[in-house]
């Protein structure tokens, strides 16, 4: 246990927080989060889509396109968290570079194979070379609409986190944590408004090209952020999360079935709010961790099985995309099936040794190097 000084408040209202330096829970919850995504492809948008459906998943299952959301809220949430007073932006631009690029653009290479020489996805130089500096969401007119490497439209989302974090966590740290509360939960409104406008405004294109811009995406980073200073402030939210899980599955299963259950009306604000409501759920759900876990009760999110594949979720996340289309192209969709579910499992295992190969002979390796240099 370390102990910090909060450089947040007048010197009258300074509090002495203590504070872990990891938090084995929240790497366990990343490796959920991009499980979930990757079940999401693995079983597509639509029954005709993904690699194989699994009707006992599907339509659940599409909820899990919410685990980039969670991304985004802890991104905020662990920056704030990990920040130390006096860290310079050079410094912590480096580092991130060091932690972003290196696997990024060795995930690139084989897409590069897998969707344009072998699968003839059609693509440009530009949009390319958009993806590779991570800018390819600013421009709705890339080719495909995800380039390079499909899942790291993320990245160039995160990569705005990081150019303004250095300057926004020094305002941040002079605001009260109402205020900073207050802002946050504007900004999740802002988001549901922004939403429900282009989907009525814009076409379904632009429409999602508009909420998946870096900028339409700052209210969740700012959310985890806010929750990282507000708890290390000595602010505690009675969260269970059991109580948080079961919430969950009863929204997923109500968004899951929008369309029949509902009026159009209805269908459309569940559909609009799905990511500022997925945000709150992953703050939520994040703060109950870190309660637990500075509480000294470590559950099956800190054992090392969970806490290694957290490690390796980041090449779990940019890799399972290209395992997916291989199959696909390889040996086409197989006809829907529950069994799928066991096929699903099994990818999910290739995935996951790749990813282990990823992060023990590039990620960590070009890292160490990185930090050297």
């Amino acid at each position: 246990m370390t102990t910090a000084l909060v450089p947040s408040q007048p010197l009258r209202q300074r509090i002495r927080v203590a504070r872990t330096d990891r938090l084995d829970s929240l790497t366990g919850l990343r490796f959920l989060a991009a499980f979930a995504v990757f079940t999401h492809h693995f079983t597509g948008a639509s029954p005709s889509g993904g690699v194989a459906h699994a009707p006992v998943l599907f339509p659940y299952s599409t909820i899990g396109i919410t685990g980039v959301d969670f991304f985004f809220v802890l991104s905020g949430f662990l920056l704030a968290w990990g920040h130390r007073a006096g860290t310079g932006a050079k410094d912590f631009y480096r580092r991130r570079a060091g932690r972003i690029l290196p696997l990024h653009l060795a995930a690139t290479v084989p897409c590069i194979w897998v969707f344009h020489v072998w699968g003839g996805v059609p693509w440009d130089l530009p949009s390319f070379l958009a993806s590779l500096v991570l800018v390819q969401t600013w421009f709705p007119g890339v080719v495909p609409m995800f380039p390079g490497n499909g899942v790291a439209w993320t990245l160039s989302v995160e990569a705005l986190f990081y150019l303004l974090f250095p300057f926004v966590i020094r305002g941040a740290y002079r605001l009260r944590t109402r205020t900073l509360l207050g802002l946050s939960g504007a900004g999740i409104v802002a988001m549901w408004a922004l939403n429900w406008w282009t989907a009525t405004h814009l076409s379904p294109f632009y429409s999602e090209w508009v909420m998946r811009h870096p900028v339409t995406r700052l209210p969740e980073f700012a959310l985890g952020l806010t929750l990282a200073l507000a708890v290390g402030r000595g602010i505690r939210v009675p969260l269970s999360p059991g109580v948080l899980a079961a919430a969950f599955a009863a929204y997923t299963v109500v968004y899951a079935h929008r369309g029949a259950w509902f009026t159009d009306t209805v269908t459309g604000q569940l559909t609009y709010s799905v990511r500022p409501l997925a945000a709150v759920f992953s703050v939520l759900v994040i703060v109950a961790y870190v309660q637990r876990e500075r509480d000294g009760r470590r559950g099956w999110l800190c054992t090392p099985v969970m806490v290694r594949l957290g490690a390796w979720s980041y090449a779990f996340y940019l890799l399972h995309q290209t395992v997916n289309r291989l199959i696909v192209d390889h040996w086409g969709r197989a006809h829907p099936s529950n069994e799928s579910v066991f096929t699903l499992l099994g990818v999910a295992a290739v995935v996951v040794a790749l990813s282990w190969a990823a992060y023990t002979y590039v990620e960590e390796p070009a890292r160490r190097w990185w930090t050297r240099r």
